[in-house]
């Protein structure tokens, strides 16, 4: 009734087209990408009291969001890319003093990102520089700083198509600040 070679190749077949429907290959896809994400961001330091008081310690979370875009290279096992993106880490603050502080981030990102996929899950790692604007207030007075610093990540996506669910941490790596993360998820779309 069955041909053992029919079977055989029928086996053959299915085991090809399910080899390749879920190889990297298979989910990748090169080219344009904008995306969207919103979380929430954790700035830690040591801030000096602008009223000469000494050192006060500042560890709080606020809301946080980016866009970003950038251009994914297609290759057969890994999946290079290059991202920028605009942050913006909220404006986390604090009782101090009596006084409110408040430290405002916000700026650009340029990442180089790899990953794998699995199927239609990926993991991926980024690596970059964070151009940062930071606005510190307290008791009606201000001071601003900037600067470039590293800054890397790693994520996770679901590929649906053209569009890419993500969740990310990312970190800047701020001189003189203990920490500066965000943790992320948002939606990409490739073309």
């Amino acid at each position: 009734m069955f041909d053992s070679k029919m079977c055989t190749s029928v086996l053959a077949a299915g085991l090809a087209f399910a080899a390749l429907s879920f190889s990297p290959v298979a989910f990748a896809d090169s080219g344009f990408f904008l995306g969207a994400n919103v979380g929430n961001s954790s700035v830690s330091a040591e801030v000096e009291d602008p009223g000469g008081g000494g050192d006060i310690s500042f560890d709080e979370g606020d809301f946080s969001w980016k866009v970003y875009g950038g251009f994914a290279f297609d290759l057969p096992l890994i999946d290079f890319g290059v991202e920028l993106g605009y942050f913006d880490l909220g404006g986390p603050s604090v009782d101090a003093l009596g006084d409110e502080l408040s430290i405002d981030v916000s700026g650009l990102s340029v990442f180089g990102l790899a990953g794998v996929n699995l199927g239609p899950v990926g993991v991926f790692a980024k690596a970059g520089v964070a151009s940062w604007d930071a606005e510190l207030a307290l008791a009606g007075l201000s001071a601003s700083e900037d600067g470039s610093d590293p800054a890397y990540g790693v994520g996770l996506r679901f590929t649906l198509g053209s569009l890419e669910i993500r969740g990310e941490y990312e970190v800047i790596d701020i001189d003189d600040v203990d920490d500066v993360y965000m943790a992320s998820a948002g939606v990409v779309w490739r073309f």
